[in-house]
């Protein structure tokens, strides 16, 4: 049996100072849907990265800009879809990193893409550059 959808929808100014609270939000739900406290965690962090690649990538600094933060959730399945109207980008021209080099080289920044990946089931992009860019992360029970 299949409970009703559950929808949930927030939406901040695209400021580091907010994560905290979209942090907070994500988890909320999460738990409220059932998840472990391990994948509650694995959930908060794939959309911190993608609310943190909007920060920094998606509007000019010091801007005033949203994220729009929409979950739903039922008995299958916890989606997380993280919107902005920045500039976008190409998620194919994006590569595997190599994570023995990227340690070798102690870069910092770069794997948030490939974190969501790895702790999600499902990660889908939808980009229209100044118009509406979309991240929608989907984890399953």
């Amino acid at each position: 049996m299949t409970l009703n959808k559950i929808k949930k929808k927030l939406q901040f100014d695209s400021k580091t100072s907010n994560l905290v609270k979209i942090r907070d939000f994500v988890s909320n739900l999460a738990g409220k849907a059932g998840f472990d406290e391990d994948n509650i965690n694995k959930i908060e962090l794939a959309v911190d990265e993608a609310c943190s690649n909007v920060v920094k990538h998606a509007y000019p600094s010091g801007s005033d800009y949203k994220i729009d933060i929409n979950i739903e959730f039922d008995d299958k399945k916890f989606v997380v879809r993280v919107q902005d109207q920045g500039k976008g980008f190409n998620p194919t021209e994006l590569g595997t990193p190599d994570i023995k080099t990227y340690l070798e080289k102690r870069e910092v920044g770069g794997l948030g893409i490939h974190m969501m990946k790895e702790l999600m089931d499902q990660v889908e992009f939808n980009i229209h550059p100044n118009k509406k860019n979309q991240v929608t992360l989907t984890k399953f029970k």
